[in-house]
């Protein structure tokens, strides 16, 4: 097997295609309108060699959430792009301020409206703090898990979560020492513990227990606490996940998290599974790449995938 069970890989679903991150390297992988499979890969260097912040628990998960979703920026404009949209290519800067619209959008919605909601439910109700972070905590909880069933209805959105299927369950094949056939792929769960959407849901449940410690504070101090403490929360609960997911004893804290992605994954073609495959042996070194190939023969399509090399 190329790595012992329980190595990780990481991987994010784009337009017609997946995005994996190995140990030391990257790549997407598209299936492009003349249904060949295009990918592009890169080196990625373990961000502890070239960030000392990343060596330090409870402070790596903020600078790993960074780091992804540039990665996963650049990903989905690159899919956008090769999928059938030859002007969805961005630049570096386009991608900067493209994450800096997304984070202020997740800050407006998962931090601005729950707080300011549960400020006016809490004068309706009665003046408690207790209650306060309470309401805070659920409707936090609402807007994450509507938005995911919001934008779950669009059809272009469900082929995404198809390729997410695809995505996870080539990861389970690849921790798991199988062969990446198809037939043995497709035997696996289209879920998987350390899927973004079980981070979202620890996010949630993180932030109701840090800011019940900010419950003493002026409101108007609260809600800069909670700006301040983004990082803190994206941090703890980096590491919840990544425990729960290699702990039997802390399964339990990324369970809703699986429940969730039954709206964020669905069962895959073969086709979009070969893609999977692709962007995996794409993202793997060429040491990991051979001894996958020793486990048995990879899809036709993912064997003869067309690679670009990324320069930036």
């Amino acid at each position: 097997m190329s790595r012992p069970p329980g190595a990780s890989v990481g991987g994010q679903a784009v337009l017609e295609g997946v995005m994996m991150r190995a140990s030391s390297g990257w790549a997407v992988a598209v299936r492009r309108p003349d249904g060949l499979i295009e990918a592009k890969n890169g080196k990625l260097p373990r961000l502890s060699e070239r960030s000392r912040l990343a060596r330090i628990p409870f402070i790596r998960g903020a600078v790993v959430l960074i780091e992804s979703l540039n990665l996963g920026f650049r990903a989905l404009a690159w899919s956008a792009q090769k999928s059938g949209d030859e002007e969805a290519e961005l630049t570096k800067s386009q991608t900067v301020w493209t994450m800096v619209f997304a984070a202020t959008f997740a800050v407006a919605l998962f931090v601005a409206i729950p707080i300011f909601a549960a400020k006016g439910l809490q004068q309706l109700i009665g003046d408690s703090s207790l209650l306060f972070v309470v309401f805070d905590g659920i409707i936090r909880l609402i807007l994450i898990v509507g938005y995911i069933w919001l934008i779950s209805r669009w059809e272009e959105i469900q082929r995404v979560f198809s390729y997410h299927g695809a995505e996870h369950k080539t990861i389970h094949a690849y921790e798991n020492g199988e062969p990446l056939t198809i037939d043995a792929i497709q035997t696996y769960s289209p879920r998987h513990p350390r899927c973004g959407t079980s981070f979202l849901l620890i996010v949630g449940m993180v932030a109701f227990f840090v800011f019940l410690f900010l419950t003493p504070l002026p409101f108007a101090w609260q809600v800069v606490g909670r700006l301040a403490l983004i990082p803190v929360i994206a941090s703890l609960s980096y590491e919840i996940l990544k425990v729960g997911a290699s702990t039997k004893g802390m399964a339990w804290a990324n369970r809703p998290g699986i429940w969730l992605q039954a709206i964020t994954t669905n069962e895959p073609e073969d086709s979009m599974v070969e893609v999977a495959v692709a962007s995996l042996m794409a993202a793997l070194s060429a040491e990991e790449a051979a001894a996958v190939l020793l486990r048995g023969p990879i899809p036709y399509g993912a064997a003869s995938v067309e690679l670009n090399i990324d320069s930036d």
